[in-house]
């Protein structure tokens, strides 16, 4: 059975979705320093849809590969020294991909609650919260979104894709 041009473009989606959130999240922090908080926020938001449009295509793309070919995924074709850099990026990427969603839904809900706080004394505590998830979740977040488009291009297009 044929695959369909529309899967066979998923990769290629999956990639411009990466590379979008990656601009977003680094959008975000430019924001965010920048005391743009309301910017920022609505560029975060948009980094997470980004994300999760990135997760739902993946997913599509893996579950009609296997229904036209009964294969889950490209194997990747490069040898000699390439291969061990191109796996430690993958366990890498995957590794810290299942944390994303936990990280990211941590770290928006505290900058959520902190926006509807007004006690003065808890508004500073709970950005702080939020700032203190963020450091942790902005720099894995981002690898995520870079190793993605990485591993696309390493396995698309490295040398013979």
């Amino acid at each position: 059975m044929d695959v369909p041009d529309w899967v066979t473009a998923l990769p290629r989606v999956n990639a411009s979705l990466n590379g979008l959130a990656t601009m977003l999240l680094i959008s975000g922090l430019v924001l965010i320093r920048r005391g743009n908080r309301r910017a920022h926020k609505r560029v975060m938001l948009s980094a997470l849809a980004a994300s999760i449009l990135f997760l739902a295509c993946y997913l599509l793309y893996h579950f009609a590969l296997w229904h036209y070919t009964n294969e889950g995924s490209k194997a990747f074709t490069g040898q000699g020294a390439v291969r061990p850099v191109y796996y430690t990026i993958l366990i890498s990427h995957v590794v810290l991909a299942a944390a994303v969603p936990v990280l990211a839904s941590i770290t928006i809900y505290r900058g959520f609650k902190a926006e509807r706080e007004r006690d003065d004394n808890l508004v500073r505590e709970k950005w702080d919260r939020h700032k203190r998830i963020a450091k942790v979740t902005f720099p894995i977040w981002v690898y995520v979104s870079v190793t993605g488009v990485i591993i696309y291009g390493m396995l698309y297009h490295w040398p013979a894709g």
